[in-house]
């Protein structure tokens, strides 16, 4: 099962609403096998040459340990190029090449190496490589207000690129390591083997490292908003935009999905030739578990890598007293407004190519209850639910459909899960022929 809080995260970027989106939207085109092949070139050379670097930087285990994980990194990455997770001829390149170009005025240290990537990636997120190769999440455009809040979170993921966040975090972890090891040798050489104090001296080992990586990590998330904004104050932006653009992510780490009402269901699953039933909605019974029973090994706010948003905004108002007034957003361009449209009709292309396919159908269901591009989403159902019948045949739903967990999902969600798995093998069949036949309906008008 894929991460939970990333899911029910993404669901908030549903809240907004775009209008006059074409009905003949066509989705981005991925045939971009020569890109991907220069990218990847470049980018394998790019990361021979770091690793090369490191090792005669640092000596030792901790050169050959800092090069593993780089290594591994960059395998990894390359595998997600190849499985087509970043766009190479979009029309965002050209726009977020051009905010970079803005972005450096006044600002020596910004890199002129970066290389823009944009991701099939939901969330409003960006990040930036050790070789220079910055990473926008085209979900970032279904959450921004315009173009300058775009910048000033390219502005805060340049912070940490200027100051080498990652190098030295990546260090971090390899000199913690050394002293795990001793103290865990340690625990083996003056503890019984048998003994209950011997587990729970190596559990606390592990339970402060983590809580240790997770304060390092809010710190740098901090000191690179200071040096972000200082970054963007310096170019052509308001300042205040800045800001701004934290107060929409502090609104998308704080506000549930919208409901997805009864009706909803009934309308779109009284099909022709499957009447809609009423068992389909019968929740799960969660009412006598207790929840206290077990007490939580780790505190979940203390594994926060991220400060909380309220935090993050109050240290730079501290900081920089010009951004204690209150300015409202800039009317964002229509160029931008185009993107924004672009970037919402790929959230279920998206989905579907991460594979997503339960969440894929949750969305479009919420986009058919406001009444959007009906045709568009319908066909989507489709799709999805026939991902979702292959799964269920062949007993891996689990991988595409989440499980009820009432603790950390919605109401609205959990309905939406139940409602998922009380359907039958030959229900799922008949929902996902009658919205393909309503997809190819709509190709051949």
């Amino acid at each position: 099962m894929k991460n939970m809080t990333r899911k029910l995260i993404v669901l908030m970027c549903f809240l907004l609403s775009v209008v006059g989106i074409a009905q003949t939207y066509k989705t981005i085109d991925t045939a971009d096998y020569l890109q991907r092949k220069d990218f990847l070139r470049n980018f394998t050379a790019g990361n021979e040459a770091l690793i090369k670097g490191l090792k005669s930087q640092y000596s030792g285990r901790t050169g050959s340990e800092m090069s593993k994980i780089y290594k591994e990194f960059g395998t990894d990455f390359e595998n997600q190029v190849r499985n087509k997770d970043f766009v190479f001829k979009s029309e965002f390149d050209a726009v977020i090449k051009s905010l970079v170009q803005r972005l450096r005025k006044n600002n020596p240290k910004v890199p002129q190496d970066l290389k823009i990537l944009i991701a099939r990636d939901n969330t409003p997120n960006a990040y930036c490589l050790a070789d220079g190769t910055f990473v926008i999440n085209m979900g970032l455009y279904n959450w921004m207000d315009n173009e300058a809040q775009v910048a000033g979170v390219i502005s805060h993921e340049l912070g940490h690129k200027i100051e080498d966040h990652t190098l030295k975090s990546v260090l971090n972890i390899v000199e913690q390591n050394k002293l795990d090891k001793s103290t865990v040798q340690s625990i083996k050489e003056t503890t019984d083997r048998r003994s209950q104090g011997r587990n729970e001296k190596a559990f606390d080992i592990l339970k402060n490292r983590i809580y240790k990586k997770s304060v390092e990590k809010r710190n740098l998330e901090i000191h690179a908003d200071s040096l972000g904004y200082v970054i963007f104050k310096n170019s052509d932006f308001k300042k205040n935009e800045f800001i701004n653009g934290l107060q929409k992510l502090q609104t998308f780490d704080t506000v549930s999905p919208r409901e997805l009402k009864i009706e909803t269901y009934k309308k779109l699953y009284d099909l022709p030739k499957q009447a809609f039933k009423d068992k389909w909605m019968k929740k799960e019974d969660f009412s006598l578990y207790n929840y206290n029973f077990y007490k939580e090994k780790l505190n979940k706010d203390s594994l926060a890598s991220h400060p909380e948003m309220v935090k993050r905004l109050e240290k730079l108002k501290k900081t920089f007293p010009e951004l204690n007034t209150p300015v409202e957003a800039e009317k964002p361009s229509e160029a931008y407004l185009m993107l924004k449209k672009t970037a919402r009709m790929e959230i279920l292309p998206n989905f579907f190519h991460s594979e997503d396919y339960g969440l894929g159908i949750y969305t479009a269901m919420q986009f058919l209850q406001d009444g959007e591009e009906e045709k568009y989403y319908k066909g989507w159902l489709g799709k999805c639910f026939t991902k979702i019948y292959e799964a269920r045949k062949n007993y891996n739903l689990n991988r595409y459909l989440d499980r009820v967990e009432p603790k950390n999902q919605s109401e609205s969600y959990q309905q939406f899960l139940n409602f998922m798995w009380n359907l039958s093998l030959d229900e799922i069949k008949n929902i996902s022929e009658y919205y393909q036949s309503v997809e190819t309906v709509a190709k051949t008008k």
